[in-house]
C-alpha cells in the first residue's frame, strides 16, 4: 500500500523562511542568499518525507509567499500596474503581495482572502481585459529537477485551473470564458514539459470542488478536464481535493481519465457514503485522506481502520493526509518543555508522516503492536471534567443571550456618555511591537527582568502610545497591547484548560506566523486578564480608551481545539470566561470594549446548507452571551479580518454589537453595498487603509476612500480606522499613516458639516 501526503509546511521548524524573507525585505541579504535558505528548507522537507516512508515526496509545495500567487505568476496573470514597475519575477511577486512604493511608484497590494475554512490567506488573482495567459512553470519544473538531482522522485503539485477560475476576481465584465482556452493550453504545456523531464505524477489541487456547485460550474470542470486529460501522455494525473466532499459532482468526476483521485475523509462528511453508493473505479488510485491535516492530535487508528473498512473492497488505496500539512506545526521535536505524556497525544507534520506509514503498516501487515500502542493511548482518561462548568452551560436560557435595551435604544445612551464627533477615529487595537518591546517580554519570561520592572516598562510604553495617539488626534484610544504576544495566545495563557508550545508555528500569510495554543481541558478564567492595563491606560487620559479582548469564537478557531467534545461546547466555555472579563472591565470604568471576532467566518461550513445547523446557530449566540449583561451606555465593538462577509451580513448584524470594524481597503469596499442592501443597523468602521502592506497612504487617498464610503452610508453610521491591528508594522509607517487618517477625516468632517449647513 502506497503512502502519501498532499503538502508539507514550508516555513521551517524554526521559521527560517520568515526570518530570511524579512532580511530580504530590509535589503540585508541578496536574492541569491534567500534562495539558499529556500533550497535548504525544500531539501529538509523531502528528506523527512522519504525517511518516514512516503512514496512520493511533494515538490512545488514550497512558496516564498503564497501558492495561489505563485500560480498567477506562472500563468502570467500579472496586472499591468505591476508589470510597469519593471521588477524581476520574485520582486513582482512581493509587489503583488505587499504593495510597492518608491519615489516614482505607488501600487497597492492585491486583495487577500482566507483560504477556504482555514486561517491561511491567499492573494486573489485578478482577471481583466488585458490579461493574457502565458505559461511559465519554471518554478515547478526547477524544483522537480532540484529534487531529482538530490535523489528524490517527487510528485509536483499545483492548484488546478478550475479552482483558479473560481477564486479569481474578474474586472470590467470579463468572465472565465475570456481566458479558458488559453488556461487549458497553459496546463497542457506543463503536461508536455513534465513528460519531457520523465515526471511520473502531477498532483492537481482542486479544493473548489467541495464548495456548492451550480450546474454551470460542474460543466466548466468537466469541460476543462475532458480537454486537458487528452494531453497527459505518460504522465499520471492525481486530482486532489480537500476541506470537504464531492457530493455535487462525484459521479461525473470518477468517469474522467484521472489516474488517482484524492478524497477527504476527515472533513468530507459524505465521502464514505459517496464511495459506498457509487463505487470507485478499479483503474484509479484512491488517495484516502484519513490523517487530519488541520489538527494536532494523534490519529485514532481504530477509527481510521474502521473507516477504511467501510470503503469496501477497494484494493488500490493510498493512505493520505486530509489536506496540506501547512496548517499544522512542523514537528514536536523542538517542544522540550512539555512532558512526554502530553507530547504523546500530539502529531505535528513530521509525526503525521509517521502516522501515514503506521496506518499503512497496520492495514496491510496487521501490525498489532503498533495498533495496541495506539489503543492504549486513547484508553487513558486524559481530561477531568469540570462538573460545575458543565452545569452552568446546561442551565443557560434564551435570556442569557439577549442584551437589553435594543441596539437603537442604547445608541442614544452611548452618544450622551461618550460625546464623540462625527466620524470617530480609532485604531483596531495593537501598536507596533518594536524590538525593545519583544526584548523586554522575553527577558521577563526568562526571569531576567522582575515583575515590577517589567510592569513599569509596560506603563511607560502605554503612556508613550497614548501621548502619540493624542498628538495625532485620534478620538478613541487604545493602550497598544505591548503586554501581549498574540491576540489568542495571550488569553490562553491566562485561562485554565490551555497548554502552550515553544515552536509550534503555523503560517498565516507571507511572513506572518502564529503559534496556536492547544485546548487541553475545560476552560475557565481564574482571574482578570486585561483589567490592569486597560484601567491604567484610562487613568492617563480624558479620552475614552477601548478595552481590548478576543472573542470566544476566534480564540477557539485560532487554537487547536479538542476532539473529544464539540466545538460548540468549547466555545460556550470560552464565552463564559470572556463574559466575566467584559463585566470586570465595565466595573473598572471602561466605557468602550472591543471583542474581536476576527475569525468568525473561518469555520463557517463551506456548503451553505450546513451554515446554520453546524455553526451560525451557536457561534453568533456565543458572542451575544459575552456582552449580554453590560449596561446600555457601554459600547461594544467587534472586529473582523480578511474574509468574505457579504453573504452572512444578517448574522453579523445579529451579533448585536454596537460598532463593527472590518477589512475593506483591499476589497474595493464591496462589503459596503452588502451592508446597505441588508439595512445593516450596527455602526461600521470599514478599514480605510491596508496595514498588511508597508506602503504609506496619503491623506488624499484616505479622503477619497472615506468619500466613497459616505456615498453609500450615512455619516452617523461610520467610524474611521485602519483595516487591522498595527502590531506587524513599524512606527515609521504607522505614525504617518495614522496622521494622514486623522487629517483626511478632519477635512471630510469640515466639508460635510459645511455642505450640510
Amino acid at each position: 500500500m502506497k503512502k502519501s501526503i498532499i503538502a508539507f509546511p514550508r516555513i521551517g521548524s524554526n521559521r527560517e523562511l520568515k526570518f530570511a524573507l524579512e532580511k530580504y525585505f530590509r535589503k540585508e541579504i541578496s536574492e541569491a542568499e534567500l534562495q539558499i535558505v529556500a533550497k535548504e528548507l525544500r531539501l529538509e522537507s523531502w528528506k523527512s518525507q522519504k525517511e518516514a516512508g512516503i512514496d512520493y515526496p511533494i515538490s512545488n509545495d514550497f512558496s516564498f509567499y503564497d501558492q495561489t500567487l505563485d500560480l498567477s505568476i506562472a500563468l502570467g496573470v500579472i496586472p499591468e500596474r505591476y508589470k510597469k514597475l519593471k521588477l524581476n519575477e520574485l520582486d513582482t511577486l512581493f509587489a503583488l503581495a505587499r504593495g510597492f512604493q518608491d519615489e516614482e511608484n505607488d501600487v497597492k497590494a492585491r486583495p487577500m482572502k482566507k483560504w477556504f475554512n482555514t486561517n491561511y490567506h491567499y492573494i486573489v488573482p485578478e482577471i481583466s481585459k488585458e490579461t493574457v495567459i502565458k505559461a511559465n512553470f519554471s518554478k515547478l519544473l526547477n524544483e522537480y529537477q532540484e529534487a531529482k538531482t538530490a535523489g528524490f522522485e517527487t510528485r509536483p503539485t499545483i492548484i488546478g485551473p478550475y479552482t483558479f477560475l473560481i477564486l479569481a476576481d474578474y474586472l470590467s465584465g470579463v468572465t472565465e470564458d475570456a481566458i479558458l482556452s488559453d488556461l487549458i493550453g497553459a496546463y497542457t504545456v506543463l503536461f508536455d514539459q513534465l513528460n519531457n523531464l520523465g515526471g511520473e505524477w502531477l498532483q492537481i489541487e482542486e479544493p473548489a470542488l467541495v464548495l456548492d456547485q451550480t450546474e454551470e460550474e460542474q460543466q466548466l470542470f468537466i469541460k476543462i478536464y475532458q480537454e486537458l486529460l487528452k494531453n497527459k501522455n505518460k504522465l499520471k494525473v492525481l486530482l486532489q481535493t480537500y476541506f470537504g466532499d464531492l457530493r455535487d459532482s462525484y459521479q461525473e468526476i470518477i468517469k474522467l481519465d484521472f489516474d488517482g483521485i484524492g478524497l477527504d475523509f476527515v472533513e468530507g462528511r459524505e465521502s464514505v457514503k459517496l464511495v459506498q453508493k457509487y463505487g470507485f473505479p478499479q483503474d484509479k488510485l484512491l488517495f484516502a485522506g484519513v490523517v487530519n491535516g488541520k489538527n494536532i492530535w494523534r490519529n485514532h487508528y481504530q477509527k481510521t481502520l474502521s473507516l477504511l473498512k467501510d470503503l469496501g473492497n477497494i484494493d488500490n488505496i493510498v493512505i493520505n493526509t486530509s489536506c496540506s500539512l501547512q496548517h499544522v506545526p512542523v514537528t514536536t521535536e523542538n517542544e522540550i518543555k512539555l512532558s512526554k505524556e502530553i507530547l504523546n497525544h500530539f502529531a505535528f507534520a513530521k509525526e503525521k508522516l509517521v502516522e501515514v506509514s503506521e496506518i499503512s503498516e497496520i492495514y496491510v501487515k496487521k501490525n498489532t503492536s503498533l495498533l495496541d500502542k495506539n489503543i492504549a493511548l486513547f484508553d487513558k482518561n486524559r481530561v477531568q471534567e469540570n462538573i460545575q462548568l458543565k452545569q452552568k452551560i446546561t442551565h443557560l436560557t434564551d435570556k442569557d443571550f439577549i442584551r437589553t435595551p435594543s441596539l437603537v435604544e442604547r445608541r442614544a445612551d452611548q452618544i450622551k456618555a461618550l460625546r464623540l464627533p462625527l466620524l470617530p477615529t480609532t485604531t483596531i487595537g495593537s501598536f507596533p511591537q518594536t524590538p525593545e518591546v519583544r526584548k523586554a517580554r522575553l527577558q521577563y519570561k526568562r526571569g531576567e527582568l522582575s515583575k515590577s520592572d517589567y510592569e513599569a516598562f509596560l506603563e511607560e510604553k502605554i503612556k508613550e502610545c497614548l501621548e502619540l495617539q493624542e498628538n495625532i488626534g485620534l478620538d478613541v484610544l487604545v493602550h497598544g497591547e505591548f503586554e501581549r504576544n498574540d491576540m489568542v495566545e495571550y488569553f490562553g495563557e491566562q485561562l485554565d484548560g490551555y497548554i502552550f508550545t515553544q515552536k509550534a508555528w503555523v503560517q498565516s500569510y507571507g511572513t506572518r506566523c502564529v503559534k496556536p495554543p492547544i485546548v487541553w481541558g475545560d476552560i475557565t478564567r481564574p482571574q482578570a486578564m486585561t483589567v490592569r492595563w486597560s484601567a491604567y491606560a484610562q487613568s492617563q487620559t480624558s479620552k475614552p480608551v477601548k478595552g481590548m479582548l478576543t472573542g470566544p469564537v476566534t480564540i477557539l478557531n485560532w487554537s487547536f481545539p479538542r476532539e473529544d467534545i464539540s466545538l460548540k461546547e468549547s466555545t460556550l466555555q470560552l464565552a463564559l470566561a470572556v463574559q466575566e472579563e467584559v463585566l470586570d472591565l465595565e466595573k473598572a470604568g471602561i466605557k468602550i470594549i472591543q471583542i474581536d471576532e476576527a475569525a468568525l467566518r473561518e469555520k463557517l461550513p463551506l456548503r451553505r446548507s450546513d451554515w446554520y445547523s453546524e455553526y451560525l446557530d451557536w457561534s453568533i449566540p456565543a458572542f451575544r452571551l459575552v456582552h449580554s449583561k453590560v449596561k446600555a451606555e457601554t459600547q461594544i465593538h467587534t472586529h473582523m479580518c480578511y474574509s468574505e462577509f457579504e453573504d452572512i451580513i444578517p448574522s453579523i448584524d445579529a451579533m448585536d454589537a454596537d460598532v463593527i470594524s472590518f477589512e475593506a481597503s483591499r476589497s474595493q469596499l464591496s462589503i459596503i453595498d452588502a451592508l446597505k442592501a441588508h439595512h445593516f443597523q450596527t455602526l461600521v468602521g470599514p478599514g480605510v487603509y491596508d496595514i498588511h502592506s508597508p506602503r504609506i497612504p496619503s491623506s488624499q487617498e484616505i479622503k477619497i476612500q472615506l468619500e466613497k464610503i459616505l456615498n453609500k452610508l450615512p455619516i452617523e453610521q461610520v467610524w474611521v480606522n485602519p483595516d487591522c491591528g498595527l502590531k506587524t508594522r513599524g512606527n515609521k509607517e504607522t505614525i504617518p499613516s495614522l496622521t494622514h487618517l486623522v487629517e483626511a477625516t478632519k477635512e471630510v468632517r469640515k466639508e460635510k458639516i459645511t455642505y450640510d449647513k
